[in-house]
C-alpha cells in the first residue's frame, strides 16, 4: 500500500477541526497511513528537560493526520484533487492531477 502524498506536497484537510486549512507535509508514515502537516492538528505535549528541550514544560507539536482526511493540492490548477498515475514513454510512473491531467512531479 503506497501513499500518493509525499513530503513537501501541499495538502488540504477534508475533515475534523482543521477542515479547509492548507499545509505542507513534513513527514509521511506509509505503514500507518498517516501524515504530519506543518502547523495543523497541533497538540500540547508535556516534555521533561532534555538536550533538545533544555527548559522542559509544555510544548506545541503537530500530531499525525490519517491520509483519508487530506487531499493533495495540484500545483498547476491550485485545487484539491485525486491522484492518478501515468506511465511516461521512458517507462517512469508519475503522479497526475485528475482535474487538469497535468503531471505533478
Amino acid at each position: 500500500m503506497g501513499l500518493d502524498v509525499k513530503k513537501d506536497d501541499t495538502v488540504v484537510v477534508l475533515s475534523g477541526d482543521e477542515k479547509g486549512k492548507r499545509g505542507r507535509v513534513l513527514s509521511v508514515s506509509p505503514k500507518k497511513a498517516r501524515l504530519l502537516v506543518e502547523r495543523l492538528n497541533m497538540i500540547k505535549k508535556h516534555m521533561k528537560p532534555s538536550r533538545k528541550y533544555s527548559q522542559g514544560g509544555i510544548i506545541d507539536k503537530e500530531a499525525p493526520i490519517h491520509r483519508s482526511n487530506v487531499s493533495l493540492i495540484c500545483p498547476k490548477c491550485d485545487k484539491p484533487t485525486r491522484i492518478g498515475h501515468k506511465i511516461l514513454d521512458s517507462g517512469v510512473k508519475m503522479r497526475m492531477c485528475k482535474k487538469c491531467s497535468e503531471v505533478i512531479d
